[in-house]
């Protein structure tokens, strides 16, 4: 049974990608072979020669808000609020620094025409917030929030962000972070996939801020996952359940099929909020082939690749991966498990 502790590793800090390449297809990537544990070292705009046709790739289109939002307390202190989702009343759920002293009722001025109103604490370290000044919530996220940049790129967010922290199929609004997996596809890229009989299947998981969340309790099962919601169209469930191979852009991908799939091994189609936490030893029912980032030590995600690749495996690429100066996280080089 493993614990938090078996899924740390060295990394130095010069090797945490803090710009995009600008080309999105240069990044590098790691292949391993889950078989047999050999890993090849390649870039991303190999990857088409890698996939057969009658194959699909399963991509998630969700598309990241400004979700961070900064402004003053009653009092005139900072006070900064990290947008989780919109409940079905028109309030919001989000995460808020200070969080002791933004209680029910006390609002935080994010600017003249935009006012933010505490209604409830909720649990996790979430409030329930309202818009109350002239500008609603799409219009204050349009003018006035920022990029929500992961803590380990130590700078502020740029104009360039606003494009480079988005995959370019980004088409529908809810995650506050990117599916960092698919920041490496070029349209050109895309098209090159699909023009030779591979089909591109688009599924949406909303990324919520628990991707940022490392395991805190040894026992793995002790942790908890924060809900997110997906959506897998009829003719996603029909591309993966027809194809002979499925390749997951993500673990966002992984996570949604797998939390789809039926007592049969199919995946059905719908809307449905997971908090399913992949960790080994776990039986994956859809996903074949995976395609990621590197991750954080201790994150949920790092477990989720470890299950899927196995973690000796996937643990000596991630060594290798150190030893050969890949670029690390978000805006970091690439991984295909086979």
């Amino acid at each position: 049974m493993h614990r938090r502790s078996d899924f740390e590793y060295d990394l130095p800090s010069a090797q945490i990608a803090q710009h995009p390449l600008p080309d999105r297809a240069a990044s590098r990537l790691l292949v391993l072979d889950r078989a047999t544990g050999h890993v090849r070292h390649l870039h991303f705009r190999d990857l088409p020669a890698l996939i057969p046709a009658g194959d699909v790739v399963v991509i998630n289109t969700s598309r990241v808000i400004p979700a961070r939002l900064r402004g003053k307390r009653e009092g005139g202190q900072d006070a900064e609020f990290l947008l989780v989702r919109e409940a079905p009343d028109g309030t919001w759920l989000a995460l808020a620094h200070p969080g002791g002293k933004l209680k029910p009722g006390r609002r935080v001025t994010l600017a003249a025409d935009s006012i933010v109103e505490i209604v409830e604490v909720l649990g996790g370290g979430l409030r329930r917030i309202r818009f109350v000044g002239s500008l609603d919530a799409r219009a204050t996220l349009e003018r006035y929030g920022e990029v929500p940049l992961p803590p380990y790129i130590r700078r502020s967010p740029d104009s360039a962000d606003r494009d480079r922290y988005q995959t370019v199929y980004a088409t529908h609004d809810g995650s506050v972070a990117a599916p960092t997996a698919g920041l490496h596809f070029t349209t050109e890229l895309l098209s090159r996939i699909r023009g030779q009989g591979t089909s591109v299947a688009e599924i949406d998981l909303h990324v919520g801020p628990g991707t940022f969340k490392p395991v805190e309790t040894q026992a793995l099962e002790q942790h908890v996952m924060h809900p997110e919601v997906y959506e897998i169209s009829d003719a996603a469930a029909n591309a993966a359940n027809a194809a002979r191979s499925v390749w997951a852009v993500g673990t966002t991908v992984v996570r949604a099929l797998e939390s789809a799939v039926d007592h049969h091994g199919k995946v059905r189609a719908g809307t449905g909020e997971t908090s399913l936490f992949i960790r080994p030893p776990y039986d994956f029912k859809v996903v074949n082939h995976l395609i990621t980032n590197f991750h954080l030590p201790r994150s949920t995600l790092l477990m989720l690749v470890c299950a899927f690749g196995g973690y000796e495996r996937v643990m000596d690429a991630y060594r290798q991966a150190v030893k050969q100066g890949y670029r690390f996280y978000s805006y970091g080089d690439a991984m295909l498990v086979l």
